[in-house]
């Protein structure tokens, strides 16, 4: 199978840490693609026509697209119990709060990345950030106990997520007034599967 990903998606990364904490990484063929959303690769578009990242190529079906979709499959290939059964469903709304994190900050990168400076709105960046910020104080007051649980597709999507907002947002400090969840990253950020995918660039 292939992975077709570019940067430091924090969505790659998601898959990528999935794959290390799952024993699958030395399976799986990297691929590096162009991801713009003005000039996507011709290869990622065949593989995802909406041209996202990541698309996972497998040898025996169609591409899967949209890291939960990826996730979810490397899970249950796995058997890695990534997913609580028979009720997921805290651990699917803490996947989702982390993936609306992460779109959120990778939009607020699109707008000062692929708009021209004089056209850039900063009353939507700051919506973004906005959101941003209101999953965290969620984060902070009501999931702190189930981060503190055992290692779930939750916990990796906030992982990346607070990994990224260090890499793009630094300047923005989301660890103030958020101390339990400043030390919780902390400690997350050590697994070897959170190391070995740090951003670059």
């Amino acid at each position: 199978m292939k992975l077709l990903k570019a940067g430091p998606s924090p969505f790659v990364r998601k898959v990528l840490v999935t794959l290390h904490e799952t024993g699958q990484f030395d399976e799986i063929e990297m691929v590096d693609v162009t991801a713009s959303p003005l000039a996507p690769d011709p290869a990622l578009v065949a593989a995802n026509p909406v041209g996202k990242i990541p698309a996972l190529i497998r040898n025996d079906g169609p591409a899967l697209y949209d890291s939960r979709v990826i996730c979810r499959f490397l899970d249950a290939r796995a058997e890695a119990g990534l997913y609580a059964t028979p009720q997921p469903w805290d651990t699917l709304t803490l996947e989702a709060t982390g993936d609306g994190i992460m779109e959120a900050a990778v939009l607020m990168i699109y707008e000062m990345r692929f708009r021209p400076e004089d056209r850039q709105h900063a009353p939507w960046v700051e919506g973004q950030w906005a959101k941003v910020a209101r999953a965290l104080d969620a984060l902070e007051t009501r999931w702190m106990s189930h981060l503190h649980g055992r290692l779930d597709m939750g916990q990796i999507a906030i992982g990346c997520a607070l990994g990224y907002l260090d890499f793009r947002h630094a300047p923005r400090d989301w660890r103030v007034g958020r101390d339990s969840l400043a030390a919780w990253y902390g400690k997350f950020a050590e697994r070897p599967a959170m190391q070995a995918t740090e951003p670059q660039g």
